[in-house]
């Protein structure tokens, strides 16, 4: 009997009298149907809109097909499904569900995907400091993205607490290469860079990317110093308590 591949669908049996089948006529289908609740989350904090503020964008207007906003949203999203790298999107740019979560269905030029591919999203992601080239022309307010994180943090209180803990951790990102601010850490027994995270209970209020041959504590006075005037200025009353490990030890920031 010659093997039959033209199969349109295959059944599966019953389940409450209903018949279950596997079918391939669905047309553009996705796997990420949960991008919809990150969706109705983000229009709660409004999360993308105010991360893409942060940014100016230098682009024609006329010529653009990917707004800047869309294009936040869909690294963001991206990285929320799982999706860290960019060439993932050459393929999520046709995902009807994070197009529909992004509000772009369709895309302007009938040669374009309705979101963005690789090699838009790796311009948004060197987005030079002020200097705006043929390539670059997204540039990004480090100052204000530093910000944000603060600012989202006091917004989720409806009214100030009257404690808050400031948690200081450095630890380990391990490196497989040869990246440039590489180097080998002895207690971590591996070659990686060493940030520094700031939270408060769930809060990420600060992450800064730091080489491994430094001081764990390296930075912290500056970051602490600039969270605790952007919360006084909100929450003049609030008690800050500042907890941290031994490799915070330090005299500067107990003083």
């Amino acid at each position: 009997m010659p093997t039959q591949c033209s199969a349109e669908q295959f059944a599966f049996g019953t389940a409450e009298g209903r018949t279950v089948v596997a079918a391939f006529d669905g047309g553009r289908v996705t796997s990420d149907a949960g991008a919809l609740l990150l969706g109705a989350t983000d229009r709660a904090l409004r999360l993308v809109e105010r991360f893409a503020a942060c940014f100016a964008d230098h682009r024609s207007a006329e010529d653009v097909e990917h707004p800047l906003a869309t294009l936040v949203g869909q690294r963001i999203f991206g990285l929320a499904l799982g999706y860290e790298d960019l060439i993932d999107h050459d393929e999520l740019r046709h995902d009807p569900v994070l197009a529909a979560v992004l509000g772009k269905l369709t895309a302007r030029r009938t040669a374009c995907a309705p979101l963005a591919g690789k090699s838009t999203l790796n311009r948004l992601e060197h987005a030079p400091v002020g200097e705006v080239t043929r390539y670059h022309k997204i540039t990004h307010d480090g100052a204000a993205i530093e910000r944000l994180f603060g600012e989202l943090f006091l917004d989720a209180y409806p009214t100030a607490p009257a404690k808050i803990v400031l948690d200081l951790d450095a630890t380990d990102d391990p490196l497989h290469g040869h990246q440039e601010g590489r180097f080998f850490h002895g207690y971590y027994d591996c070659y990686c860079y060493l940030p520094l995270y700031i939270f408060c209970g769930d809060h990420l209020l600060c992450a800064k990317l730091r080489p491994a041959n430094i001081d764990a504590s390296a930075g912290a006075l500056e970051e602490v110093a600039r969270l605790v005037a952007q919360i006084r200025a909100r929450w003049p009353q609030v008690r800050i308590v500042r907890r941290a490990d031994s490799g915070f030890a330090r005299e500067v920031l107990w003083t």
